[in-house]
């Protein structure tokens, strides 16, 4: 039983399929011996003192991952628990750098009972956690925290095999998880863990693993030259030492010319063994023997060039379709098995294109995989044959051009014409809306089944195709038999199947700039709403499909494109009555998971994701587009949050605490702390800061001190003292040489970050603290706000005074911002309307609206130039509003409360909010649940206050509230009868 519930615990990991152990790699029986030797003397070494990681690394060829195949095979026939993660060129569409430790997790928890029982009980009931794309995260929770707790119950050697590191992609898709085995943790990896590592000597891998303690490096290129032969030797000879007409003397001609590359010595045996009809085996050796190294072409290239020119002429239709059969095969953003890349050609625009690609592939199996077994996907076999296709100067005739525009039109028209021919509602044949999509429990299966490799692979890239176009009428056409349609739920639907709604936004935000042309103007609106839609609704179809129809269709508004285009299909749906939306609302998301007041909050440069800061002692990180929690909760902090930031490059976050740390987090997709604490002051951290490069923090303490950290080394550079209270707010100037601080002493400091030490006298007019500075972007201002209700503009390099004291606040000025062009948020006349105190303000990017936070629950948005109130107030906070921010993009407000809630609001409907509604809370995620926790409906958040029970007779006054009509709602096992039984799909 307790297997069973271990099962359901990992279920739902993400795991990298046939990235595992392949042994049809393996190295040649009785070659390589000296090498594998001294790996497995490495491996079952029981000194704690070995090093944790092997890096086997050389050039291109060398027989690394065969090697590394070995390794894994013999880990596995020994019975040792063991891993093989292998990464692949053409597989970088499937960002398996995401997958790698879950994927390492769950076939270690295959092979170790403790091990599985370990990360079950780390990952039990904890879906966020299980689905997490952050590696730094993986590594901690799923590798570090599961060892630590078994430490001593597994029994023998734990080997993982991470093969081809250097085919992951560009330096950024492994920068973490050589961060991760370079560092210090890795050095405490239990002494019976190993890790093999293979790649080619890039300088990004290099620079990582040189010189490291922990790492033992070895390399293939260094292998004495009278080894490498003879294991070339007896693989030739095994190949070819059958056939007569190959003997010893062959046979060492090969070696010999084989320059010590096991690459080219297989490719040599492929061209030499029998395949053309009308050559002999001994003409075929004979030409092998007359290739030359050319000049800019190696022999590989040669041999290479030679194996093409075998199977196809050098000029005529024969050409011409290996060019454009190749092209697809290079082109494609994954690589396809052989029936899904003729399933794409059957839907390109020109009917001469639409051939079986095996009268092309048939004869290439000595460079190509998955042209034998014709399921596995079709892919060259090396690297190297990518490189030689795409070089001109090396494959000459056989050059494939991807910049051919008719074959990038080929594949956007091929994607869109498969989905307009195979877009259907509910796809997978969900049989109950009353369940999570996580509840289906073959959901996988029919995923496989239903939606098979081309449709899959249309529905993920079709915009991505799209967008390498020029606007195309004929591609154009399709795209609006898409998008303005119906066919729009039914991919919706897909792409929330493959756990890629947030990717959806993207896709159509690609679409809207490529239609910006005459003529298709009218279909901007509905993709406007498409998008609105996935932003409103994204955490729901990812946690139901069914809910696409039944929850998110009945809440758009009326008067939308999208509404007017989709209703009518479907008149199984509930209704509302009452109190519906004309526009789309203002509060798109909101964002739960605090358990206490939330005290900071911004977007991240690209504004794709939020970091949150609160008093439950967490850091939290969600994705912006689609409103879900990205990863588990950052936990370290012993005491509540105060403030957070992301460095300016969006791959840091830094978080001050009053547990008197500041802590720097990873944050490339979430995060994970890095290290140990770099501050452990005196007192509570209560302001923290990057600078503009990314490379220091500065953090201001209640000890009265300023601090300056390096980054990168997580120390303290140097603590600048001065202050004789609190110091409450900290800033960088935007050249990163100087800092601003505000303390409770009443003044405003500045210090020179280089040498520490205070540029003037504290500069004093403040009557009571100071709780913000911030500088102007030029650097030559620095504002303050304090408690005396004023803000105060000062000369940043000579420390006086600009002008009078900005007056008008009746309470304490917590909070000030320059905009992009230096105006101050409080400059001009004061801003009336929050009855309490204002907590935070910030400027628009293009500085002419200010938003601002208040202690009377409420969110303002302010026009600059006229200095009036823009729409009514932004009220669904239930608590004081701590924080408020822009995205990057100025579409969209992010806010924070006491209520334990963080807001995110569309500026462009702020206008429109015209009612103040009585406050009555519903369950905390929306969801109106049955018995047995039956998903019945979803309510957004617009419509949440007030909200009363079904069993509510009436409302006094009529119209107060949102009212629903249930009685055509198909659900349940109905909920497919939702849409017309008449309609096309």
């Amino acid at each position: 039983m307790s297997h069973v519930l271990e099962d359901l615990n990992l279920e739902g990991m993400a795991y990298a399929a046939g990235a595992g152990l392949n042994t049809t790699k393996k190295c040649l029986d009785g070659t390589r011996t000296e090498i594998l030797k001294d790996i497995i003397d490495w491996i079952t070494r029981s000194d704690d003192n070995a090093p944790r990681i092997l890096w086997l690394h050389g050039q291109a060829g060398r027989g690394k991952s065969a090697i590394a195949h070995t390794i894994a095979s013999w880990v596995k026939a020994v019975g040792a628990p063991g891993t093989c993660f292998c990464f692949a060129r053409d597989r970088q569409a499937e960002r398996r750098e995401e997958k790698i430790l879950t994927t390492i997790a769950r076939d270690l928890a295959d092979r170790d009972p403790a091990f599985r029982r370990a990360l079950s009980n780390v990952v039990s009931n904890n879906h966020t956690l299980k689905t997490t794309r952050d590696v730094a995260q993986q590594w901690e929770r799923f590798i570090l925290e599961p060892l630590s707790k078994i430490n001593g119950e597994i029994v023998g050697n734990v080997v993982v095999v991470i093969d081809a590191l250097d085919e992951s992609g560009p330096e950024r898709s492994r920068k973490d998880i050589l961060s991760l085995l370079k560092t210090s943790e890795a050095t405490h990896l239990p002494a019976n863990f190993r890790i093999l590592l293979t790649s080619r000597t890039l300088p990004d891998i290099e620079r990582a693993m040189r010189d490291v303690p922990h790492v033992k490096a070895t390399s293939l290129d260094n292998v004495r030259r009278e080894l490498v032969e003879r294991d070339i030797r007896l693989y030739v000879s095994k190949e070819l030492g059958r056939f007569p007409s190959i003997g010893a003397t062959e046979v060492q001609n090969v070696v010999k010319k084989s320059d010590g590359l096991f690459e080219w010595a297989r490719r040599a045996c492929e061209f030499i063994r029998p395949g053309k009809p009308g050559v002999t085996l001994k003409e075929r050796y004979d030409d092998l023997m007359a290739l030359e190294s050319e000049e800019a072409r190696t022999l590989l290239d040669t041999t290479y060039f030679a194996i093409l020119e075998g199977s196809i002429p050098q000029s005529g239709k024969r050409l011409e379709q290996y060019r454009s059969v190749m092209q697809q095969i290079v082109m494609t953003l994954e690589p396809l098995p052989m029936a899904a890349l003729n399933s794409m050609r059957e839907n390109f625009p020109n009917k001469q294109d639409r051939y079986d690609v095996i009268l092309i592939l048939e004869f290439m199996s000595p460079v190509l995989g998955g042209i034998v077994d014709r399921v596995s996907a079709v892919r060259p076999l090396h690297e190297s044959f990518y490189d030689f296709l795409t070089d001109h100067s090396r494959s000459g005739i056989y050059f494939i051009d991807t910049s051919n525009t008719q074959h990038t039109k080929d594949l956007a028209f091929a994607a869109l014409q498969i989905l307009h021919d195979n877009l259907r509602f509910n796809i997978c044949e969900l049989e109950s809306s009353y369940l999570a999509n996580a509840e289906v429990d073959d959901l996988s299966k029919r995923i496989e089944e239903k939606i098979p490799h081309h449709l899959s692979y249309s529905s993920r890239f079709w915009a991505r195709h799209l967008q390498k176009m020029v606007f195309d009428l004929e591609l154009a056409v399709l795209v609006k038999a898409i998008i303005g349609s119906k066919k729009i739920l039914f991919w919706l639907e897909i792409i929330s199947l493959l756990g890629m709604v947030g990717k959806g936004v993207k896709a159509l935000g690609t679409v809207a700039t490529w239609l910006q042309v005459n003529g298709f103007k009218d279909i901007l609106e509905l993709v406007e709403d498409e998008i609105k839609l996935i932003q409103n609704f994204g955490s729901v179809m990812v946690h139901s499909t069914p809910h696409l129809y039944a929850s998110a269709l009945p809440f758009i508004p009326s008067n939308a494109l999208l509404s007017m285009m989709l209703l009518p299909n479907f008149p199984g749906l509930a209704r509302v009555v009452l109190g519906g939306l004309n526009r789309w609302p203002v509060e798109q998301q909101l964002l739960h998971g605090h358990t206490s007041e939330v005290k900071s909050v911004t977007f991240s440069p690209d504004g794709k994701r939020i970091v949150s800061s609160s008093k439950d002692n967490t850091v939290r990180v969600w994705d912006a587009e689609i409103g879900v929690q990205i990863g588990s909760p950052l936990e370290g902090h012993t005491n509540g949050v105060n403030s957070v930031a992301f460095s300016p490059a969006g791959k840091q976050i830094v978080s001050g605490s009053w547990d008197r740390t500041v802590r720097v987090w990873n944050a490339p997709q979430a995060c994970l702390q890095m290290g140990s604490p770099p501050d452990r002051g005196a007192s509570a951290v209560k302001s923290v800061a990057f600078s503009s490069d990314g490379k220091k923090i500065v953090s201001g303490s209640d000890d009265k001190t300023v601090r300056v950290w390096d980054v990168e080394r997580g120390a303290l550079v140097r603590k600048l003292e001065g202050h004789s209270d609190a110091v409450n707010a900290v800033a960088l100037s935007p050249d990163g040489e100087m800092i601003a601080s505000g303390s409770w002493d009443e003044t405003v400091r500045v210090w020179d970050v280089g040498s520490g030490v205070q540029i003037f006298s504290p500069i004093e007019g403040h009557t009571d603290a100071i709780f913000s500075v911030a500088f102007s972007p030029d650097g030559k201002r620095i504002a303050s706000g304090s408690d005396d209700q004023t803000v105060r503009v000062w000369d940043a390099g000579r420390g006086v005074q600009i002008g009078s004291p900005l007056e008008g606040h009746t309470s304490a000025v917590e909070s000030v911002a320059f905009s992009l062009d230096g105006k101050i948020a409080s400059v001009g006349s004061p801003l009336l309307g929050h009855n309490d105190a204002v907590f935070s303000v910030a400027f628009s990017p293009n500085g002419k609206t200010i938003i601002s936070g208040s202690d009377d629950k409420t969110v303002r948005i302010w026009d600059v130039e006229r200095g009036v109130q823009v729409g009514s107030p932004l009220e669904s906070h239930t608590d004081a509003v701590n924080s408020v921010a822009f995205s990057p993009d100025g579409k969209c407000i992010v806010s924070c409360s006491n209520d334990n809630t963080i807001r995110v609001w569309d500026v462009q409907s702020c206008g429109d909010i015209i009612s103040d509604h009585e406050k009555l809370k519903l369950d905390y995620d929306g969801w109106i649940r049955g018995p047995q926790g039956r998903l019945l409906l979803w309510i957004p958040p617009a419509f949440r206050q007030p909200f009363y029970s079904v069993w509510t007779t009436s409302i006094i006054p009529i119209g107060h509230c949102i009212e629903l009509d249930l009685s055509l709602m198909a659900h349940g096992k109905s909920w497919h009868k939702c849409l017309k039984e008449a309609t096309e799909y």
